[in-house]
């Protein structure tokens, strides 16, 4: 009984469920304040120009609380710091003069990082428009905290860090030149960062328009157009997934088990993730993209209109493909990044399947554009349109790969949940037999893309 229950099971997560969902009841609950702002104010007696509480501090506010949210959670409920995983033994406290050196051959790396990183910021002229201008701010903000806070931090966790000579270190031993430095560590550190400096500006700057939407939304007007109704129930899933995912970026912390073990060590991997950011997904998917596949086309309330059964089930649809991608992200709960090992999530949709995300962005894309429908009549527009969606979907599954490699050859949980899901998995292993059985021949491998 005890093997067949082990079999039936994926190996544990190394992020239990609550911590997401601590952080979704959190934001929950401060887009319920932000819209019943004004009556919240009426009831009190209070002077109140600013309306709901929609602005781009306050989504700014409500990631800052739900990232506390979840890190208590998991500091005082589940005590994360105490894991191995950390790498801190909390019974061993060095002096500070036994680690300063340490720690200024660190902080020389860090702040060395953090200089070339605001000066690639200074110089990407997409840095300084649209939403990354609030990302901008946001960092120009925290500068100076930041510099302050790092210094104690750092002398802190060398204290009882078992090897306090990391990735970090290694960079900065490099640069002041006075000690030995491993050439792999500085390329670790630098993968870490580029991924942290990247995303993290991506996040911050979409913040504020999917907030403002969910808060200002008029449930009166909505409640009787499955079209607004839809949409906005898009737009509140995915203001979960970026508020989440934001707090991922930004809490790579130690003490929270949360740090970034490695980035992505693969070339392709890299070129597959950044193809479906900005600025380079401009020139591949985006407008006059060279796989763009909206030319000439309409979305699913262009092609059911007048009819609202179909409204509401494609509608109920599409709300259902977006709440998988959010749940994927909420699963993840302060661990979520791009190209990063920071341990192994098997619950929530990982468990039937290893990348709900990408599965259920996908689809989303093909049942809400359905490429194959063109407002041009031209058969032409249709199989060019279709054509490129696919190109799209096979960068996804090329992301997939390279990220499997990766994993795979960090973790044995993660080699042990790989397999677990080839024979269990409601979708993957499905998908497996699929595939094994229209290439027989070869035999289901894992992946191992170009470096």
């Amino acid at each position: 009984m005890n093997a067949q229950t082990h079999k039936s099971r994926p190996p544990v997560s190394d992020v239990s469920p609550w911590v997401g969902l601590v952080g979704l009841v959190t934001l929950l609950a401060c887009i319920v304040f932000a819209r019943g702002w004004p009556e919240i104010c009426e009831m009190m007696g209070w002077a109140n120009e600013r309306g709901r509480l929609s602005g781009p501090n306050a989504a700014l506010a409500t990631m800052v609380l739900t990232g506390l949210a979840m890190a208590a959670w998991s500091l005082l409920v589940e005590k994360v710091h105490r894991n191995t995983s950390t790498g801190i033994d909390w019974s061993r406290r060095r002096s500070v003069s036994e680690v300063v050196d340490i720690s200024i051959t660190k902080l020389a790396g860090l702040w060395a990082t953090w200089f070339i990183i605001g000066a690639f910021y200074m110089l990407g002229r997409w840095y300084w428009e649209g939403n990354y201008l609030f990302a901008m701010q946001v960092i120009g903000w925290a500068v100076v905290p930041m510099f302050v806070l790092s210094v104690p931090y750092m002398i802190w966790i060398d204290r009882v860090m078992v090897n306090p000579k990391d990735h970090c270190w290694h960079f900065g031993a490099m640069l002041v030149g006075r000690e030995a430095w491993d050439g792999e560590q500085v390329k670790k550190h630098w993968r870490a960062w580029i991924i942290k400096g990247f995303f993290s500006a991506f996040m911050i700057g979409i913040l504020p328009p999917g907030f403002a939407a969910v808060v200002e939304a008029n449930g009166a007007d909505i409640v009787h157009d499955p079209v607004r109704l839809g949409v906005t129930l898009f737009e509140l899933l995915f203001v979960i997934d970026v508020q989440i995912g934001t707090v991922g970026y930004l809490l790579t912390l130690r003490p929270l088990d949360a740090h970034i073990r490695s980035g992505n060590p693969f070339f392709a991997g890299w070129v597959a993730a950044l193809l479906c950011y900005p600025p380079f997904v401009y020139g591949i998917m985006g407008n006059g993209g060279v796989i763009q596949y909206e030319y000439n086309t309409a979305d699913w309330a262009f092609w059911f209109a007048g009819n609202a059964p179909m409204l509401y089930l494609w509608a109920a649809l599409l709300v259902f493909l977006t709440g998988i991608y959010a749940w994927a992200t909420v699963a993840f709960g302060i661990r979520f990044s791009n190209l990063t090992y920071r341990g192994v999530i098997t619950n929530g949709p990982y468990r039937y399947t290893r990348h709900p995300a990408y599965l259920s962005k996908n689809a989303f894309w093909w049942f809400c554009y359905m490429p194959f429908l063109v407002t041009s009549d031209s058969l032409t527009d249709a199989i060019r349109n279709t054509v490129f969606l696919a190109c799209v979907s096979g960068i996804y599954y090329w992301r997939a790969r390279t990220e499997e490699a990766h994993l795979l050859a960090e973790d044995e949980k993660y080699r042990a949940y790989y397999d677990w899901m080839e024979e269990n998995g409601v979708i993957t292993s499905r998908l497996s037999r699929f595939f094994r059985a229209a290439n027989p021949r070869k035999p289901d491998a894992a992946p191992q893309p170009a470096e």
